[in-house]
């Protein structure tokens, strides 16, 4: 099978298209995770950090980051034959909030990429998909010189209710972040599901 093609005497296969979310606090590896999978060149849209930022961008904990997200980053993942992923990555500061509103409809569910050195930076993250009732997962990016915890500290940490799955990854780790995603597709149809259910009972 070729993408967007199938087999001679086949009835071509159109796949699935779901859209996945990735936010997180400034520095967290959205870019990264985005890029890890990606089967196309991912669209991004970063910029070098400048002094007359300074006085907003927290960089505390990631001195040699330079570059960030203004917009988004956007990237494609085919996880099989009939479903593909797009992936939108959203900028990590305050004032570029304004934009989640957008790159969040239609969306399926969401990735927010914690990390435990700045893991209060991926509150409003949360917050955001809790009040929105969007699906989510959260991935612990296991950063090289980041304290390890146990997946329940970060959940109580992060008071999240017992259903959201928390899973360990590495953003740079094409297989981890298959994973994550994968991960995320299963709990929001299971959220979707369980939504549904209630309504009709």
């Amino acid at each position: 099978m070729i993408f967007g093609r199938s087999e001679r005497g086949k009835p071509p296969v159109e796949p699935v298209t779901l859209k996945i979310l990735v936010a997180g606090g400034f520095g967290v590896g959205k870019t990264t995770l985005v890029g890890a999978v990606s089967e196309i060149r991912p669209l991004r849209t970063e910029e070098l950090l400048t002094e007359a930022g300074r006085p907003v961008d927290d960089t505390s904990g990631v001195e040699g980051k330079h570059t960030t997200t203004v917009a988004m980053d956007f990237g494609r993942i085919t996880l099989r034959e009939n479903l593909v992923l797009y992936l939108f990555g959203t900028p990590g500061q305050e004032r570029f909030w304004f934009m989640w509103d957008e790159l969040a409809e239609g969306a399926l569910g969401a990735v927010v990429l914690a990390d435990t050195r700045r893991l209060e930076d991926c509150f409003a993250a949360v917050d955001y998909f809790e009040r929105r009732s969007i699906p989510f997962l959260v991935g612990v990016n296991c950063f090289e010189d980041a304290a390890r915890y146990p997946v329940e500290a970060v959940r109580k940490a992060l008071d999240l209710d017992p259903d959201v799955p928390v899973v360990l990854c590495d953003a740079r780790d094409r297989e981890s972040v298959k994973a994550v995603l994968i991960g995320v597709v299963q709990h929001a149809m299971a959220y979707t599901a369980g939504h549904r259910q209630a309504v009709t009972t």
